[in-house]
């Protein structure tokens, strides 16, 4: 059997192959209740033979939203709307995952559909964001500057996250995942291009890294010991003096410790004075040091599109599993297509009604 279509256990779940759906932010949810769209978009690459589909980075607060489209998890209506999505996911085989995340000072953005650009001000519908430090992010069109978060802000965003986790149990989700990546709030913590506090949350990796743990920990406090919890992080800001792939080593060591079973590898999204060197699979070799030197499980990610690819990252043990988003976008049934490719249909095959196809 191509090594891309083994099964994945983690903790009690087994996924049924090694091919994840990447959350993906759709723009299309109404006061973060996720509508329809939401359903046909994730529910369609389960029916296309993913193992795992997980959902779009999800506001564990109204505030921590990227956009006014973006899905929420801070009330009880949207956890309700959340679980015909993720019952419909299982029916067709696949374990539905969400994304937790809190924008931080990238949060207020226009929808990108829209005819607005960069962050919103109050008068647009925009909210006053938060961060580490009263640093703006500087690579919009429109910029706010964020509040530097007080203690009770920090405490408030750690137990929203653990709020929301218990909402993604009630609502049926079997994986959950902190997004600590791409220039968010857990991400804007760890890195000295954003965080400039003094105090406990500032200066050196542990005082950077203590939001992050914390919430990790308070999270699988509450989150079953039979489903995994996973952290997206990016493995370095791609830029001077920014965080990096030695204290991402780092960082994941003392997050297996904390009960993480798997981290998804990506980068950048912090600063826009990155400069980021782009190629199929660019970001493999920051997922293949994570998982030899941390020794823990992990996800690659960015510009795999190539069932013999994947197949050969997971072969070769580079990672566990391989996440694809708009490999997926262009095609809903790209496991199913990846397993004729690799001269293997019988391990994924497309739905009975789909069956004459």
């Amino acid at each position: 059997m191509a090594a891309l279509f083994e099964p994945f256990k983690l903790r009690g779940l087994t996924l049924r192959n090694r091919i994840g759906v990447s959350p993906m932010c759709q723009y299309s949810a109404v006061e973060g209740v996720p509508q329809p769209w939401h359903l046909v978009h994730l529910g369609s690459r389960a029916v296309g033979g993913a193992g795992l589909v997980v959902a779009e980075a999800t506001g564990v607060t109204a505030q921590g939203r990227i956009s006014p489209g973006c899905t929420g998890l801070w009330n009880e209506a949207q956890a309700a709307a959340w679980a015909p999505i993720t019952a419909f996911i299982k029916s067709q085989g696949a374990a539905p995952g969400i994304q937790l995340a809190h924008a931080g000072r990238k949060a207020s953005d226009a929808l990108p559909t829209g005819p607005k650009k960069g962050q919103l001000p109050d008068e647009e519908g925009g909210w006053q964001t938060l961060g580490p430090s009263a640093l703006p992010f500087g690579g919009y069109e429109r910029n706010r500057t964020p509040k530097a978060m007080d203690q009770g802000d920090i405490d408030g965003v750690r137990e929203a996250f653990v709020a929301a986790a218990k909402r993604a149990q009630a609502a049926g989700f079997e994986y959950l995942q902190i997004h600590a990546a791409h220039g968010y709030l857990m991400h804007q913590f760890l890195s000295p291009l954003s965080n400039e506090r003094t105090d406990q949350y500032g200066g050196s990796f542990e005082n950077r890294a203590r939001l992050l743990l914390d919430t990790v920990a308070a999270v699988r406090a509450v989150w079953p010991d039979q489903l995994p919890l996973a952290v997206r992080l990016s493995a370095t800001d791609w830029a001077e003096g920014g965080w990096n792939l030695e204290e991402s080593i780092k960082l994941a060591t003392h997050l297996k410790k904390a009960g993480v079973d798997i981290i998804d590898v990506s980068s950048g999204g912090l600063t826009p004075a990155q400069k980021i060197s782009l190629g199929p699979g660019y970001q493999v070799p920051f997922a293949s040091a994570i998982r030899e030197n941390a020794g823990i499980p992990v996800s690659a990610v960015g510009l795999i599109t190539d069932p013999a690819q994947a197949d050969a990252i997971v072969m070769s043990e580079q990672a566990d599993q391989v996440m694809l988003a708009r490999a997926f976008l262009r095609d809903p049934y790209w496991a199913v297509n990846a397993a004729k490719s690799l001269g293997e249909p019988e391990t994924c095959k497309l739905p009975v009604q789909y069956a004459r196809a």
